[in-house]
């Protein structure tokens, strides 16, 4: 099979895995293709990554998958030179800052994650590439072949897949709840180790520097989203992970057991799901704080701060000016940055909505909740019509997914582009080839 040709079928199929900060984004400046996704470096830099499959070969049968054993899809399979190659080329030209690699099971997990080792290697000690790599640990690799995986990556991924062990039992029968929590036990365990190494010896080898990531399907299964965001906060706190992923269900495949392929993703769900998440890493709010068994799912029309504040009306209004941080934290309206900003500017006297503005704080939703030196009474509408006040205008905005480098039906155009690459060109002189013609397409 030609290069270009697999480059369309692996980036293709990794477009439904979500474990990037911001795959297929639409803002102004950035690169939308498939095969190209964005995340953020600890320093807040947004990067470009390649985002692509080592195979689409499976042996499991994950109903949800496009990638299935059993789906009729196109399949292909880089080889490890392959792959680094194509990854060191977009790399000098600028397209990408690093790699996104995940497969499918080729064979076993053991051989599959030996293919993506032997690649990384490749990449790291031939071409010499220290870029950010991000890689997907296979569920039921051997211990020994995940520590060799975190000492070539920067963040390493265990998909935990579904909400529920019965969900996972129902649509993934070839993975188990313990082939998943096992290297993520693990893999928490060395980045304890490996920061005690490092502590000592400077020059110890660095074990997935960036830590550790997972990803949930979400609307594929009637699981809640109060199950959802329970598991998401046990698995911050008893994994150490960086980051929980949602991704919203893409019906592609046809089963009695998921939702009609007719249907739309759940995009605005996905959406609401990420910010009760941020609520819970960066605003204190612990989980059953954002939903109960009696309230199990996120309202639509408001996000989860605003939601709570709504059905919280007794905890307000708060003084601004002598509120402790985390009652700050609470108002609609005054994030992390602007609480702390709060706190020292009040020092050299009392805030008004003036001062708030400067600050950064969006009055438009804190003033319903909030008490200055310019309103001592609060601004008090009642429940009914603050919620009318707050709900969310951009709630039907939600529908970009990451798209492909190629327009219309790739392969005929690429055949045409490039008639001369054969099986047998060496690897070099395809790479050349398919990076040229992907420079046209971006």
């Amino acid at each position: 099979m030609e290069l270009m040709n697999k480059l369309t079928i692996l980036t293709d199929g990794a477009k439904y895995d979500a474990a990037c900060t911001s795959s297929g984004s639409d803002r102004p400046g950035s690169t939308v293709a498939a095969g190209i996704c964005h995340s953020f470096t600890s320093d807040g830099r947004c990067i470009s990554l390649l985002k692509v499959l080592m195979s689409n070969n499976c042996i499991y049968n994950c109903k949800y998958c496009v990638n299935s054993a059993s789906s009729d899809v196109p399949r292909a399979t880089f080889t490890p030179d392959e792959l680094a190659e194509l990854t060191t080329q977009f790399y000098r030209r600028n397209y990408i800052e690093g790699l996104f690699l995940s497969s499918g099971v080729v064979k076993n997990p053991d051989h599959t994650m030996e293919l993506m080792i032997n690649a990384l290697a490749i990449l790291r000690h031939r071409h010499n590439f220290w870029g950010y790599i991000h890689a997907k640990t296979i569920p039921g690799a051997s211990s020994e072949l995940v520590h060799s995986l975190g000492l070539l990556v920067d963040r390493l991924s265990v998909n935990i897949e579904l909400p529920s062990e019965k969900s996972l039992t129902l649509l993934a029968p070839n993975k188990t709840k313990d082939s998943i929590l096992a290297p993520m036990q693990q893999i928490k365990n060395e980045l304890a180790e490996n920061t005690h190494a490092l502590s000592k010896y400077k020059n110890a080898p660095t074990f997935a520097s960036a830590g550790q990531a997972t990803q949930m399907i979400i609307g594929a299964t009637e699981d809640t989203d109060h199950r959802i965001i329970t598991l998401a906060s046990a698995l911050y706190k008893k994994y150490s992970l960086k980051r929980v992923f949602y991704s919203a269900y893409i019906p592609v495949m046809e089963n009695s057991l998921l939702p009609a392929v007719a249907s739309p993703p759940p995009l605005l769900r996905e959406h609401r799901l990420y910010q009760a998440d941020f609520l819970m890493r960066q605003y204190e709010f612990a989980s059953d704080e954002i939903l109960s068994e009696d309230a199990p799912n996120l309202n639509p029309y408001l996000d989860p701060k605003c939601n709570w504040a709504i059905n919280n009306m007794h905890f307000f209004p708060i003084d601004v000016n002598t509120a402790s941080m985390r009652d700050l934290l609470r108002v609609p309206g005054i994030g992390p940055t602007s609480a702390r900003r709060i706190v020292v500017a009040r020092r050299e006297g009392r805030l008004g909505f003036d001062e708030l503005k400067r600050i950064g704080v969006v009055l438009k939703r804190a003033k319903y909740f909030i008490l200055t030196k310019d309103s001592t009474a609060g601004l008090r509408l009642g429940k009914d019509l603050t919620a009318r006040a707050l709900i969310d205008p951009k709630i039907f905005a939600f529908g970009a997914e990451q798209l492909s480098l190629f327009d219309g039906s790739p392969i005929p155009k690429l055949n045409k582009a490039l008639p001369h690459i054969v099986e047998t060109h060496s690897i070099s002189d395809a790479v050349e080839e398919a990076v040229l013609c992907l420079a046209s397409n971006l």
